[in-house]
């Protein structure tokens, strides 16, 4: 049984969890449920939706107050780039999440892509039941140390520069033609559904990208474009 484990994580966390059985919902994924038939505890995709909306709300909030100057459209890159795939599964990464998810044979082996966005959607899942088990604000505190605490990364990285915006810039000027994106393939299973997108200059294909939603892999060929495109 998972129990002394979560105890370990609740620790780490410094969440000592009211109703035990939030936090293991949080970290069942659904792949687990299909070699564990038995396994009573729901896995966590319904805490990974109220997760993504607690932790956009709390970013959001913090950004409004911090920022008075920047406009929406700053804001969103800003905040876009603090609860994506990749921090978040850098998050979990810091964490040490990988070893408290319950996953199925074949997910436990998973790399790369496939394997962020689950850590990723775990530590929406695991907000979704800090929110229900200790409420708003221990919420928001576990947001402000654990996420919030990467904006100076993100603000001196400039990971908040969209690359399509970049893209088209450059290539409307120097081609006079505005950068195309295209669904090449889709892969995987509706609720972790990777899309790998090219980006073309008329009919020209430049580049691609793969992500766990179009805007993603868009934005990802975008990023492939301008290292690659020879301008």
């Amino acid at each position: 049984m998972p129990e002394p484990k979560n105890r370990e994580l609740e620790k780490k966390l410094g969440i000592p969890f009211k109703n035990k059985a939030l936090l293991q919902e949080a970290l069942t994924h659904r792949s687990y449920l299909n070699e564990n038939t038995k396994w009573e505890t729901p896995h966590n995709e319904r805490l990974e939706y109220l997760g993504d909306a607690v932790l956009e709300l709390i970013v959001t909030s913090a950004l409004f107050r911090n920022f008075p100057s920047k406009q929406e459209g700053d804001m969103t890159s800003i905040r876009a780039a603090l609860v994506n795939h990749i921090m978040l599964a850098k998050v979990a990464g810091e964490l040490g999440f990988e070893g408290y998810i319950l996953l199925s044979r074949g997910e436990a082996r998973e790399n790369g892509r496939a394997k962020e966005a689950i850590l990723a959607n775990t530590v929406e899942a695991l907000i979704g039941a800090i929110y229900i088990d200790q409420g708003y604000d221990k919420a928001e505190k576990f947001v402000r140390a654990r996420i919030l605490s990467h904006l100076d990364e993100v603000l001196e990285k400039e990971l908040f520069l969209d690359p399509k915006s970049t893209l088209q810039e450059i290539v409307q000027e120097k081609l006079k033609v505005t950068p195309t994106y295209k669904v090449l393939d889709e892969k995987g299973p509706d609720h972790e559904k990777e899309f790998v997108v090219g980006v073309f200059f008329d009919k020209e294909k430049i580049a691609e990208g793969k992500g766990f939603s179009k805007q993603d892999a868009e934005r990802a060929a975008a990023a492939n474009a301008l290292k690659n495109w020879k301008k």
